[in-house]
């Protein structure tokens, strides 16, 4: 099949492309060719790249018919962030492909309730995020169901992997935080660090978009969490980090006004909105209807992306 990436540069692309290459389809990355893989798989020889300015498209009312002139038979979607932008695109493509799949994500869902949270629980997203991806999925679900329109939508937790600093146990992106646990250093954590993280190896995300594309006849009209098979707490996955660097964890812990004094306000905003969200993720729907089986557990996909920034004297 010819697939149509959009975005396909990306943390995800970096994997999903070389996939879906090996698997014998046709690729086409539409990009505005900013951004370069991740790591460099021999398959992006065979990649056909496109620039086009999404942005800039959209305004011309002209995307949707750039790609659709591109004959895609499957198109992916990893950068739509507005319900204007799917509206336009899908409304395009209706009748015209196979399988649309929209990259989104499990802040759909804004904080837990039963946990672990599975699809079907009720949407009630907060932060500006959460709520576009939540109204892209609403009308998307709605469009398909009313029109036929062959579409699925795959819910990543917090990707990771080789290149980039992982969410790490405090909640943020700062990396003085491993360097924390590797050097046998306090960590302080907020409240109680039994809120939740829920990560993803990006190569487990690009899993389950190819096989959703496999499993079309189960995979259209629905969602799909994707992320490990199990949330971690703050407090667990400190003390499972300080192990991996050889380290007994030194840890202790702050009520949430307190603690946000300790950091810059870029990384309290960022913990409070992973704590505020505390995702605890179910896959057993994507097992069932696509058979997504993740090679990573969240502490896996962390390791080798600290490992990368280890060797690379990035961290």
């Amino acid at each position: 099949m010819r697939i149509l990436i959009i975005g396909g540069t990306g943390h995800v692309g970096t994997y999903l492309v070389p996939r879906l290459i090996m698997a014998g389809h046709e690729v086409i990355v539409v990009s505005r060719e900013k951004r370069e893989p991740y790591s460099h798989h021999s398959a992006w020889k065979s990649v056909r790249k496109i620039s086009i300015d999404r942005c800039e498209a959209e305004k011309q009312n002209s995307f949707g018919k750039q790609i659709l002139d591109l004959n895609p038979d499957v198109v992916i979607d990893m950068i739509c962030f507005t319900p204007e932008s799917v509206e336009s695109l899908a409304t395009a493509l209706c009748g015209k492909i196979q399988h649309f799949l929209l990259c989104g994500t499990i802040w759909v869902h804004g904080h837990s309730e039963q946990v672990p949270t599975d699809e079907s629980q009720p949407r009630k997203p907060f932060g500006d995020y959460g709520i576009k991806k939540a109204a892209i999925e609403s009308w998307l679900m709605s469009f398909s169901h009313r029109t036929g329109f062959p579409a699925t939508i795959i819910h990543p937790g917090h990707i990771v992997g080789p290149g980039w600093v992982p969410l790490n146990p405090a909640g943020n992106f700062n990396p003085d935080v491993y360097k924390k646990l590797a050097a046998g250093k306090e960590l302080i954590l907020p409240n109680l660090g039994l809120e939740t993280v829920h990560h993803v190896h990006a190569d487990d995300v690009a899993q389950a978009f190819e096989k959703a594309i496999n499993n079309r006849s189960t995979a259209i009209g629905e969602s799909f969490h994707t992320v490990s098979p199990k949330a971690l707490t703050l407090r667990g996955y400190a003390e499972a980090m300080a192990a991996w660097f050889g380290k007994g964890s030194r840890i202790s812990f702050l009520p949430w006004e307190e603690w946000k004094k300790t950091v810059s306000k870029d990384e309290a905003d960022a913990t409070w909105d992973h704590i505020a969200h505390s995702p605890n993720c179910s896959i057993e729907k994507a097992r069932r209807l696509i058979n997504y089986n993740p090679r990573y557990s969240s502490l896996q996909a962390v390791e080798e992306s600290v490992r990368y920034l280890i060797d690379n004297k990035i961290l």
